[in-house]
């Protein structure tokens, strides 16, 4: 569905109108979109599809995934947790996970961006490399 100009202006106003610091409040995307309900303007359909897309993303964005083959002692996820926090900032979740395929090392996903120093993945590029 094509989103018109206006609306996707109306619904990222919206969303940086329900941030507090830089952080997503989640009490004002409820009040949002109750309003907008409430209020029924022109092309609110799509407004409502749009922020609801920037807020799927910005959530994707704020969560962490570790995988590891073994699972993490206490020390060293907090480490990884804290590293994470540095470089995308506060209002990270970050949830450990463990996936035997992986044979070795980390991988680590936050949103789109994807870190993978797993074992797995050494010898996949190796093999492609043959």
């Amino acid at each position: 569905m094509k989103i018109p100009k206006q609306a996707q202006r109306d619904a990222r106003r919206l969303f940086r109108s329900c941030q507090v610091s830089g952080l997503l409040d989640e009490a004002r995307v409820r009040q949002a979109v109750s309003l907008v309900l409430a209020g029924k303007p022109r092309g609110y359909a799509p407004i409502l599809s749009r922020l609801h897309r920037l807020v799927a993303l910005d959530v994707a964005r704020r969560a962490a995934r570790v995988e590891s083959a073994v699972p993490l002692g206490a020390a060293l996820r907090a480490d990884v947790a804290g590293q994470i926090t540095r470089v995308y900032g506060a209002g990270i979740e970050v949830s450990f996970e463990e996936n035997p395929s992986l044979l070795g090392g980390l991988r680590i996903q936050v949103g789109s961006d994807l870190y993978d120093g797993s074992v797995k993945m050494r010898l996949e590029k190796l093999e492609q490399s043959f």
